[in-house]
């Protein structure tokens, strides 16, 4: 306890480190800054219609699924800090250009573009940081890492939707320009005789050339990650329920400026009110769950999260021709508590149903899904919403999504038997 209270406050000290870190936090944060400014943009100011509006996250979603893979080998092959450099640097250029794009002819390849060149980025800095931390603190720097990659896909888009409440699109944008470019100076300072390790590094760099390990082929690592989920009754089970919710959700996730638009012609901010609403929902059950200690089990967990989840997006197509902002603010704030009670049972399941040298592979299997994920349904629900409405779309979906959490209620039990696993505190978590 003391060895790793003291690794911390030498991993704080290390400059180098969080030189580093401080710019790949701005560089993430920024990756989701402008989400919503870029669909205000694209719904209030080109009217595009909702098929049109479902390619922005198929546009940012496709490159790293065919580059994932290519992106984690040109990273262990090149300089991670200038990969990482020019990484920023383009990000941001392509982004001030995004600024200027007249039309989604325009636009949708900027968005490709950049998030081609965005998936450079983490698997640069990840390898970066295996050689700037001692071996004692690796631990340590790869949760600070990951705390960082998912926490931004949170902390985004709810201070890009603060800021979208009382900015333009235009200025959202920009801002996250602006992070990236802070991001690229900020690594600058780092000097190239920096990113070196200490003797006792290079000592174990040079003992393990002399000596190399044969390393296990991706296709094994894989294989062996999708034969643990099939052989585990509560992780499959996991997996589908939290896939069939994804799926549903995403349908209409895209949608939201053609459902604002059609109730709230005037009002470009709405959008950005109800995301920061949903984000004081989630950070306040989040901070909640952490201080119950009675166990409940995950049907319940995941059960009432679809439940919340379905009834606001239900509650979203009910609403009248020239709504107020109140009630999207209690219905945003409602989708919230649900989005973070499913985030926090969704990943300490994962994490705690998983071997510790397996969990890298069940979170990108679990990654991968998604993707796939968010390819086929955004295109399928802008169609929907295109033929049918955007607020019946909404109606329909959450009720489905309700109707999929109260089953998750009803046979929580049968769908997660254990006992010992499903019990459950979020203390910890």
């Amino acid at each position: 306890m003391i060895a790793s209270q003291q690794a911390g406050i030498s991993l704080l000290r290390n400059k180098i480190y969080m030189r580093v870190y401080s710019a790949f936090a701005a560089a993430s944060f920024g990756d989701w800054f402008d989400m919503l400014a870029i669909q205000v943009l694209v719904g209030y100011r080109w009217h595009a219609d909702p098929l049109m509006l479902a390619l922005i996250p198929v546009a940012n979603a496709l490159p790293s699924i065919l580059l994932g893979s290519v992106a984690g080998a040109a990273a262990d092959r090149m300089n991670k800090l200038k990969l990482m450099r020019i990484c920023d640097l383009l990000t941001a250029i392509l982004t001030l250009l995004v600024l200027f794009a007249p039309n989604m002819a325009w636009l949708l390849p900027l968005l490709m573009l950049r998030a081609a060149i965005s998936t450079l980025n983490v698997p640069a800095q990840q390898a970066l940081t295996r050689s700037i931390v001692r071996e004692d603190q690796l631990l340590q720097a790869t949760s600070l890492n990951g705390i960082v990659n998912q926490g931004s896909k949170i902390a985004g888009p709810l201070l890009g939707g603060f800021a979208l409440s009382v900015l333009s699109p235009q200025w959202c944008i920009l801002i996250c320009a602006c992070l990236r470019l802070g991001s690229y100076l900020l690594l600058l300072t780092v000097k190239h005789t920096e990113t070196g390790n200490s003797r006792e590094l290079l000592d174990a760099e040079h003992q393990s050339a002399s000596a190399p390990e044969q390393p296990i082929p991706l296709r094994t690592l894989w294989a062996e990650g999708w034969s643990f989920i099939l052989h585990s009754r509560l992780l499959l089970v996991t997996m589908l329920f939290g896939l069939t919710g994804a799926l549903a959700i995403q349908m209409v996730d895209f949608q939201f400026t053609s459902l604002f638009r059609t109730v709230a012609p005037d009002q470009e901010s709405l959008l950005g009110w109800m995301v920061a609403a949903s984000g004081v929902g989630a950070i306040l059950i989040i901070v909640a769950m952490n201080r119950i200690k009675r166990p409940i089990g995950y049907g319940w967990r995941f059960g009432s999260s679809y439940a919340l989840i379905g009834l606001s997006i239900g509650g979203l197509g009910l609403l009248p021709v020239g709504v107020s902002v109140l009630p999207v603010l209690i219905l945003g704030f409602i989708m919230g508590v649900g989005n973070g009670i499913f985030i926090v049972t969704f990943n300490y399941c994962l994490q705690k149903e998983t071997p510790p040298h397996m969990i890298g592979r069940i979170f990108g299997i679990q990654n991968t899904i998604l993707g796939i994920v968010m390819i086929g349904a955004p295109l399928i629900g802008g169609l929907l919403v295109q033929v049918a409405g955007p607020a019946v779309t909404f109606l329909n979906f959450g009720m489905v999504i309700a109707l999929l959490g109260l089953v998750g209620i009803l046979f929580g039990k049968m769908l997660w038997p254990a006992p010992a696993s499903q019990a459950v505190t979020f203390k910890s978590a």
